[in-house]
């Protein structure tokens, strides 16, 4: 499969699986319906949350991964000043997303986008406390792996830096550095993508460091723990491996990721942008592709991404 088929399909999945599982956020996995009537319009009756959002409208996680690569296609370089202006952007006009509208701030994002207002640094401005490892970075950083043509190494590093402005503690930083590494075999069409991600990572963070006492102690990525889908980073990164484990094309995993309630939208994003790459932008379906609305606000973006990818 061409490169350019997998980039296409991560950015889109990832737009696509988050528009998806909006209309289900909040609701527990028993009050779902069917896994087979999960569509971009919920089946009549249904309790959709953000009642007001039309069907095909990406939330925070959208709009944040297209201010990440906005800011990354501009800069030619990962520089937090600039992505952290596009984020309060975001907050404060509706930059990047559909309908310039905002429907949804995570807590820990909220408090840290306050700091960034109030001059804050935006390599400190993220919360650093254990409970604040929500998936608020991890939602919006597939964009960075999608881009990057450093090393390993450098990607790494990249994917835990633009975690600071939002979410500072190592837990939270390492995630994303993983996801990246995954998105990265994965762009690369290896079978055993996430496993070479796992090793990959071990071998580049030093023992004695916060970040690699977090991999081994808490994100466990050799382990197959219980998935909820819930907004914990370390949940939400398992929920969309489980996803991409027990599916067999996008339609199935995204579908799979909503079935775990709760964070419905971002598990669903997370396992879309993977899901894309895997399979490709062609194996998106078309009914969901076409749904997608906002969709001036990527096609520009993805047109030079390809570019800088080929």
């Amino acid at each position: 499969m061409y490169v350019a088929e997998r980039v296409r399909g991560g950015l889109v999945g990832l737009l696509v699986g988050d528009a998806l599982g909006v209309p289900y956020e909040f609701h527990p996995a028993e009050a779902l319906p069917p896994l087979e009537q999960l569509e971009m319009e919920p089946p009549p009756g249904f309790a959709r949350a953000h009642a007001g959002v039309p069907p095909g409208t990406w939330s925070d996680d959208g709009a944040q991964a297209l201010a990440l690569l906005a800011s990354l296609l501009a800069q030619g370089r990962l520089d937090l000043a600039d992505f952290a202006q596009r984020l309060l952007a975001w907050r404060m006009r509706g930059y990047m997303a559909v309908d310039s509208r905002v429907f949804d701030v995570g807590v820990q994002t909220h408090r840290a986008l306050e700091a960034l207002a109030r001059g804050v640094p935006p390599a400190e401005a993220g919360p650093a406390e254990e409970r604040a490892n929500g998936n608020g970075s991890l939602m919006r950083v597939l964009p960075l792996a999608l881009w990057h043509r450093g090393s390993d190494e450098a990607l790494v590093q990249d994917a835990m830096l633009q975690s600071n402005p939002t979410h500072r503690h190592p837990r939270a930083r390492v995630c994303c550095a993983l996801y990246c590494l995954w998105a990265r075999y994965e762009l690369l069409g290896l079978a055993q993508a996430w496993e070479k991600a796992v090793s990959t990572l071990e071998a580049l963070l030093p023992e004695a460091s916060a970040e690699r006492s977090e991999l081994d102690r808490h994100v466990r990525p050799r382990d197959n723990p219980p998935v909820q889908g819930s907004g914990y980073v370390v949940d939400s990164l398992h929920s969309a491996r489980w996803a991409l484990e027990q599916g067999s094309g996008f339609e199935q995993v995204v579908r799979l990721a909503i079935s775990l309630g709760n964070d419905t939208d971002t598990t669903a994003c997370v396992a879309g942008g993977i899901a894309g790459i895997r399979y490709g932008y062609g194996a998106i379906p078309a009914r969901w592709r076409e749904g997608l609305r906002g969709q001036a606000l990527y096609q520009g973006l993805l047109e030079q991404l390809l570019q800088a990818a080929t």
